[in-house]
């Protein structure tokens, strides 16, 4: 490593978090409310979710099973 990039290293970081907390200022966050809806609406599109590939895996399974039983027993 040159020597220069290990003298600039400090002056880089420094300059780089200053860059973080003056965008982290502009970015407008949600309210608690909005938070607390949408943290629900994606605990209920997850159940939602699972209860459908729950009940599409399970005809899946019965399908292929009776293919399996079928061709096992002739």
């Amino acid at each position: 490593m040159e020597l220069s990039k290990a003298v600039s290293w400090p002056q880089q970081t420094k300059s780089y978090i200053d860059e973080v907390k003056a965008e982290m200022k502009r970015v407008s966050w949600p309210s608690w409310r909005q938070v607390r809806a949408t943290t629900g609406v994606v605990i209920a599109a997850t159940f939602l979710f699972a209860a459908y590939f729950w009940v599409v895996d399970n005809i899946v399974n019965a399908a292929v099973s009776r293919v399996i039983n079928y061709f096992s027993h002739h």
